[in-house]
């Protein structure tokens, strides 16, 4: 019997190799980056081969002045290594992904370090039309600009390994005759401070300060270096998206160094602990050369809210393993699923093993689960899934291994390997030569892991002459998990104890809780891989999907214990709208949309919901089953519409009784409110009682009488009038206009429902529409349809930097681009 599960996913080749662990990271915003030589490659886990990618290029840098040696000290124990180095081109040794939000499109930002210790920071070419990413910040030369404001005070002299990469050009900058010298010990501590070897962001991390009145989060990035030392960096989000500006500034505040270990600080992974949402709690976990691993527990105000730099940012919470003759290659961590206060701990060592650490943060109790001689090499990929119940491992060994945890110990499962390949691509898996880093996708449903390849297995002619490396995916949603659920899936087990069948209830089992994952709001909405996965799912067995999809209403809107028919459960739902939060009716939007109705566009739900036409070429059985999934979104979608609006006019009543706050820098002020006056007018038999009062009262107040000119629009091609109609669209009414010709079609906001101008817009992946306004961050975190003078308020003090989602779906709203530039896709 066919493997049940998504089609495979086609393996992506590489012009370079990687020469470091965790060569691979996943995006927040669902691209995947690889550090291939001298290249950082950044691709789409969906698109094939020759699609669109973006790059990185890391060519050699200057030498930094930071002092001169006699001629003699450069045959110095310490400094010799610098001396005899001659390595031109260099390489990349390690990547990251900021969160979601830091980008000038509100996308993510990667770091970057070399091999020569250079750390540079890249936003996407979200406006320049080109496939090289655009350097922003150079963080290496911050530091050297602080050290040399300090004089280089707290420098202190530490070892430095005889694989030191530095350019050749060094050699003669440490060399002076005249000027002021450096001892030798004295320029070898100076270069390990500058010279980073692990770069690691952190989750986004909510801020209160008066400082950053606009911002209420930031991340941080540490670097790790030689000295042992971190140095640790606060990014801030633009005070505004945009997607026209090229030249926004990075804010970016230098926090202070902590030292981490005595030797190299070889690999670094963060941890936000939010159990107690009062205090939620920043750890840190560093691992050394000597074999040590430390975990670090910040200090909030000082880390997130010092204007000043502060060295006791954080405090040692525990060291796990203490220096042994071992390095730490590798560290990962994550909250326990069934534990919130627990931390499980992966450390890698160079010896190809790894142990698993249980750490209790409330009690301070730290339990080894077991140490694991898994591979033969250095283990150069660690990374836990579906909240700490699996482990990937990989090695230089060219070995990937799936482990799942069982109460204290860890139990090997088998990872799917035999799914069949794209014919096209004639890369034979036995010319794999050895694993540089597993990734986890944003949805946990699939790990990605980069090879680098045998250039003696491949054709010396074609393959051998380019390509270095490959990308790899594997679908682990088909897992064994501990099985609880019998609704809707028993139909598909029962009578029948094979493992096929088996493995459907285990795909559900986990979509679901990878679709419970994303009620937390701080987890953006990129859900592609269960998109991709129910999509699957839909064409091979429908009835399957659906009911799937029904369980998961069930359970997760309506909390549902009884056996209901799926019609029952629509309609239970359709009623009960008011009282679900927004963050629900946008996951299921996006699954309406991309799943059950992935066979129309965004003209054609509307068409069949406002006129009921018959759908063409389609049997009365799909007709029917369209109909009812096109109906459901279309009330959901009216449900959102009307808290935006009712929040609009809540605001706006707000602001008239609060003058002072329509002028503070940054605050969101409503727009669009005479369109919306218009749009509830002509809908009037289903809109919300509340929010008939709600705009009953705003026109009462003289200003907005005052600005009801603002409903008079006009075209932007030929400047005739157009009237509302719709609020997705307009026509003008031209000198040319008859009957049903109409002269312009116009896009409307999705958010002020205003005429959309001719420049560039905010654009929607999913439901195709279009905007030039932003929403309020506080209408995605309502719970249900109630807008009172609180929530108003508060919105009326959001800065308009809150990201630019959709209102509708929840994604993150994006510049629309030619097919030939990479451009991340949600769903």
């Amino acid at each position: 019997m066919a493997r049940p599960g998504p089609c495979p996913l086609h393996p992506a080749l590489l012009l370079g190799s990687p020469s470091f662990p965790n060569a691979i990271a996943w995006s927040d915003d669902n691209l995947i980056a690889v550090a291939s030589g001298h290249l950082v490659t950044i691709l789409r886990p969906d698109l094939p081969i020759g699609a669109p990618r973006g790059v990185i290029k890391v060519s050699p840098s200057e030498p930094l002045p930071i002092g001169f040696v006699e001629r003699k000290d450069l045959l110095s124990g310490c400094l010799l290594p610098m001396a005899l180095y001659r390595d031109d081109k260099p390489v990349v040794r390690s990547i990251s992904w900021s969160p979601l939000g830091m980008a000038a499109n509100s996308g993510c930002l990667i770091a970057v370090c070399n091999s020569e210790g250079h750390v540079k920071i890249y936003r996407p070419p979200f406006c320049d039309y080109c496939a090289e990413w655009i350097e922003v910040v150079d963080i290496t030369k911050r530091l050297y600009d602080y050290f040399q404001c300090t004089e280089f005070r707290g420098t202190r002299f530490a070892s430095l390994d005889v694989s030191d990469k530095n350019s050749s050009d060094q050699t003669d900058s440490m060399y002076e005759e005249n000027g002021k010298l450096l001892s030798a010990d004295q320029y070898a501590s100076r270069s390990a401070m500058l010279c980073s070897l692990v770069v690691s962001w952190s989750p986004l991390l909510r801020l209160a300060s008066e400082l950053y009145p606009v911002c209420d989060s930031v991340s941080l990035l540490a670097v790790g270096g030689k000295s042992g030392k971190i140095s640790l960096w606060r990014f801030h989000p633009p005070e505004c998206y945009t997607i026209e500006d090229r030249e926004v500034p990075t804010t970016v505040k230098f926090v202070g160094l902590l030292q981490a270990h005595n030797s190299w600080v070889t690999t670094i992974s963060w941890l936000l602990f939010a159990f107690d949402s009062s205090n939620p709690q920043i750890l840190l976990a560093s691992g050394s050369s000597d074999g040590s691993v430390k975990i670090w527990l910040a200090d909030n105000d000082k880390l997130l809210k010092s204007s000043k730099v502060d060295q006791t940012s954080f405090s040692l919470l525990k060291e796990v393993i203490t220096v042994n003759a071992v390095p730490v290659s590798v560290l990962s961590v994550t909250t326990h699923v069934q534990y919130p206060s627990k931390m499980l701990l992966a450390t890698g060592k160079v010896s190809g093993s790894f142990e698993i650490w249980l750490c209790d943060i409330s009690s301070r109790e730290f339990d080894k689960l077991g140490s694991y001689n898994a591979h033969d090499l250095v283990v150069t990929g660690l990374t836990w899934a579906f909240g700490g119940r699996f482990l990937y491992s990989c090695s230089q060994d060219n070995l990937v291994r799936s482990w799942i945890l069982h109460e204290n110990r860890l139990d090997e499962v088998t990872l799917v390997s035999d799914m069949p390949r794209d014919s096209s691509i004639c890369i034979s898996r036995e010319a794999f030569d050895s694993c540089f880093g597993v990734a986890v996708s944003p949805g946990n449903l699939v790990i990605a892991t980069v090879h680098c390849l045998d250039v003696e297995k491949l054709n010396r002619m074609y393959e051998g002459r380019i390509l270095r490396a490959a990308i790899e995916y594997f679908w682990i949603g088909g897992l064994q998990v501990d099985v609880q659920l019998k609704s809707p899936f028993s139909c598909y087990i029962e009578g029948n104890s094979s493992y096929v069948e088996k493995e459907l209830t285990y795909w559900g089992t986990n979509i679901i809780w990878s679709l419970n994952q994303y009620q937390c709001h701080d987890k953006p909405l990129v859900l592609w891989d269960i998109i991709a996965a129910l999509s699957a799912f839909k064409d091979n067995n429908l009835k399957y999907a659906e009911h799937l999809l029904i369980e998961w209403i069930s359970s997760s809107f309506l909390q549902l214990d009884m056996d209901l028919s799926p019609e029952k459960v629509l309609s239970f739902f359709s009623s009960s709208l008011s009282d679900i939060p927004s963050r629900l009716l946008h996951l299921l939007n996006i699954i309406c949309r991309r799943v059950m109705l992935a066979e129309l566009d965004a003209d054609q739900i509307t068409g069949i919901y406002k006129k009921f036409q018959k759908l063409e070429e389609v049997s009365p059985a799909m007709e029917k089953q369209i109909t009812k999934w096109t109906k459901l979104l279309l009330n959901s979608e009216r449900e959102l519409r009307e808290r935006l609006v009712g929040f609009s006019f809540s605001a706006f009543q707000t602001s008239m009784s609060n003058p002072e706050t329509n002028f503070k820098s940054g605050c969101w002020y409503p727009v669009g409110l005479a369109q919306m006056e218009q749009w509830i007018a002509l809908d009037q038999e289903h809109i919300h009682d509340q929010l008939k009062v709600i705009a009953s009262e705003a026109k009462h107040e003289k200003r907005f009488l005052s600005s009801r000119c603002s409903a008079v629009e006009t075209c932007s091609f030929c400047s005739a009038s157009v009237p509302f109609e719709s609020p997705e669209f307009g026509f003008c009414q031209g000198e040319n206009s008859t009957g049903d010709v109409k002269n312009h079609r116009l896009l409307r906001c999705v958010v002020s429902m205003q005429v959309c101008p001719t420049t560039p817009l905010w654009y929607c992946v999913c439901c195709h529409r279009s905007g030039f306004r932003l929403a309020p961050e506080p209408l995605f975190r309502m719970s249900s349809f109630h807008i009172d003078s609180d929530s108003s308020t508060k919105s009326s003090t959001q800065a308009v930097s809150s990201k630019p989602f959709c209102p509708f779906c929840g994604i993150l709203l994006r510049r629309k681009q030619p097919d030939f530039l990479l451009s991340p896709t949600p769903v």
